[in-house]
């Protein structure tokens, strides 16, 4: 059967892989008035990959060139990414590899105190979908360890390095307890997770590559991917997202990187996203886990 092309498979086989993780109902109201808190119309979660050096240590690249280019991030990118949200007063998640945490063991300890989230991101940015379901265990549990002693609270929330969801991940999930996750790209809005069918209390904050800047702006220097979009064009791109789910009365969630985004002419479109979606005053805005515990009602 291991050796079976898809066009082989049988009906019960193709429906299993495609029923396996499901997205079940959405958790929102049906009435938009009612739908975010204080009555806005639309929502927004900002969010954060500080990954830094890990995507390369994970990989077993080393030099000193790919060292640099991540410390970037958490040198250069960081400091302005939080002066930049305190300015325009805007709550984020910060979604960190373990391994960056103790490479800086004030890092995540500083989003906290700046009032943001703090969630976890693998151990070192590890490919879940290369691992099976102890090791995915192992490295998440001590994911957890590592951020429930810097900050002296468990986080509630996680997100699977690269979007990266293997057959144990929704287990994994499940069994240390996690209220939320933000891996998936089933819908614009949150949504639970099913588990075979079966309704398994997890709430799902979408991700989608659009809202993303590492598609667009990510840089090898020897491959084929270079920087495509100049940044104002980017900027464009995520305005009339937002304007579209503010007109839906729906969520706008953005995923960013210190390491891409935090570059001068980068920032600068970063600073006037925020600054149009603070010129309207009919908006939300909120980690993901406060996000997930508003949705979590409806559950």
């Amino acid at each position: 059967m291991d050796d079976q092309q898809p066009w082989q498979w049988t009906e019960s086989q193709w429906r299993g892989h495609v029923e396996f993780v499901r997205a079940g109902r959405r958790l929102v109201d049906d009435e938009p008035a009612s739908r975010w808190p204080g009555g806005a119309r639309v929502a927004v979660a900002i969010s954060f990959d500080s990954d830094h050096e890990t995507p390369a240590l994970r990989d077993g690249e080393t030099s000193p060139g790919r060292m640099a280019q991540g410390e970037f991030g958490a040198r250069h990118a960081v400091p302005r990414i939080l002066d930049l949200l305190a300015r325009h007063e805007v709550p984020a998640s910060f979604f960190m590899p373990a391994v960056c945490a103790l490479l800086r063991p004030d890092e995540a300890p500083g989003y906290a105190a700046a009032g943001h989230e703090v969630a976890v991101h693998g151990w070192i940015h590890e490919r879940n979908t290369a691992l099976g379901h102890d090791d995915e265990l192992e490295l998440t549990s001590r994911a957890l360890e590592v951020f429930e002693r810097q900050l002296g609270s468990r986080p509630v929330g996680i997100r699977t390095p690269s979007w990266d969801f293997s057959g144990s991940t929704l287990a994994v999930v499940r069994e240390l307890g996690f209220v939320y996750d933000s891996s998936l790209m089933a819908d614009t809005e949150p949504y639970e997770l099913l588990e075979r069918g079966e309704r398994t209390g997890v709430v799902e904050i979408p991700v989608e590559w659009v809202r993303d800047d590492a598609p667009y702006l990510m840089m090898d220097r020897f491959g084929g991917l270079r920087p495509h979009m100049p940044p104002r064009d980017l900027l464009q791109i995520w305005i009339d997202e937002f304007d579209a789910a503010r007109a839906e009365g729906g969520l706008f969630q953005l995923t960013l990187h210190p390491h891409i985004i935090g570059h001068r002419s980068r920032l600068r479109v970063l600073d006037e996203l925020l600054a149009h979606i603070r010129a309207v005053d009919d908006v939300w805005f909120g980690t993901h886990a406060e996000l997930a515990a508003h949705v979590r009602r409806l559950l």
